[in-house]
């Protein structure tokens, strides 16, 4: 589809109506007790989450994004007895989340004010306690642009690391719908049982259905996995306020691909399916990536970045998906590289060409969401009869809520 037509495309075609009560505060007992919608060639049925390797086919391969949720949320609290609230988005001075997270005793990172207006110029301090004694936190303003504030923190004990602080000082930052304070279950319930890479500030919540032993038997079942990480934005939660999608503007996420993940793909023959749809961002996007690798040789490995609307231009839709792994591979290769790191900003809406993903393991969505836009990229407008099945048969919404099995509609 022309990229004109998709930018004219009315999220308010993506409405449907969510009563509060269908929407899951808490997980269930057991992640895999969860209920699993399975759709595939117009049919629709019920199984339950751990019914998902029998339901995938032999030597499939199977995606999941290893992202781990960290402690984003930081309260201050100043003399007069206001609060403030810091709610860390991305590191801006390291830019390297590892290298950011390693710093002894200063960071400087993109984040959102919660009562902004009670904060003027004077640094926030906050006294913490952990394993090493007593540190100090100081939060310093230094820019604003937009609702985004560049923030420097800064403390006295370099026994400690920036991870160490935003563990001690921070809290979970589960999702706003769910109208509570994070508690310390969610600690554990939030993150998934695979998650290793610290950077999301919003769990890839498809992945928390998965338990070691439904893992278990799918590799007892020749089903392939492998990982990418895509770090999850708040802008993940960020409503769709234009009335055309051409209006509205993407968060950019770091994506990281190792090379094992690659070669995978291009020997893969049997069906792609992915847990997510931060996975499925990822995975489309390498197909971006290696177009402008393949269209410019000398391409820097430091600024890859996937644009919003590059997927829609007919002329970066020209080369085969395996000629386009394999430029990749050429490339990480020249360059020395064992890990694919880059950034993108890709919006998967209806009249996507899907390039290697051919099923999505996902939660169900907000209505007006770019989420739903993707499930609908996939399924077509299949998607209205989807949820409305899932509505009638009793599934669970949201973050905490049950899941689904899509296959991608055939045309």
């Amino acid at each position: 589809m022309k990229k004109e037509l998709v930018k004219s495309i009315s999220i308010s075609d993506y409405n449907y109506l969510l009563p509060d009560e269908r929407i899951a505060k808490y997980p269930l007992a057991k992640r895999d007790d969860s209920k699993l919608l399975y759709y595939k060639n117009g049919e629709l049925e019920t199984h339950n989450f751990h019914d998902i390797p029998e339901l995938l086919t032999d030597d499939s391969l199977l995606i999941f994004n290893n992202t781990k949720v960290i402690h984003a949320r930081i309260l201050f609290k100043k003399e007069t007895g206001a609060t403030v609230e810091i709610f860390c988005l991305a590191p801006s001075n390291p830019k390297d989340y590892v290298m950011n997270f390693q710093q002894s005793d200063s960071v400087v990172w993109t984040c959102m004010v919660g009562n902004a207006k009670r904060w003027k110029q004077d640094a926030l301090t906050l006294e913490l306690i952990g394993t090493s004694g007593k540190v100090i936190l100081t939060a310093q303003k230094l820019s604003t642009q937009d609702q985004e504030y560049e923030i420097s923190f800064s403390w006295d004990n370099n026994q400690y690391s920036f991870s160490d602080i935003l563990h001690i000082a921070g809290n979970l930052p589960i999702p706003p719908y769910l109208n509570r304070p994070t508690e310390e279950s969610d600690e554990k319930t939030y993150q998934t049982v695979y998650s290793q890479i610290e950077g999301s500030v919003a769990a890839p919540t498809a992945g928390l259905h998965f338990t070691n032993d439904v893992i278990k038997r799918l590799v007892n079942k020749n089903i392939a996995i492998t990982e990418v990480t895509l770090h999850v934005g708040a802008g993940t939660f960020k409503p769709m306020k234009a009335e055309q999608i051409g209006e509205h503007e993407m968060h950019t996420e770091l994506i990281s691909v190792k090379r094992e993940t690659i070669e995978k793909m291009l020997n893969n023959e049997n069906p792609l399916v992915v847990v997510g749809t931060t996975s499925l961002r990822t995975i489309e996007s390498l197909y971006y990536i290696g177009v402008k690798i393949l269209k410019n040789k000398a391409y820097s490995p430091n600024n890859i970045n996937v644009e919003q609307w590059e997927p829609y231009d007919v002329s970066n839709n020209v080369y085969a998906a395996n000629d386009v792994l394999k430029g990749v591979l050429q490339y990480m290769d020249n360059n020395g590289l064992s890990e694919l790191v880059a950034s993108t900003q890709i919006i998967i809406a209806p009249g996507y060409t899907f390039k290697f993903v051919d099923g999505l393991i996902t939660n169900f969505h907000q209505p007006q969401s770019t989420l739903l836009l993707l499930v609908s990229a996939l399924v077509g407008n299949e998607w209205k009869r989807i949820y409305q099945y899932a509505m009638e048969n009793n599934f669970r919404f949201l973050s905490y809520g049950d899941s689904s099995l899509l296959w991608k509609t055939t045309k």
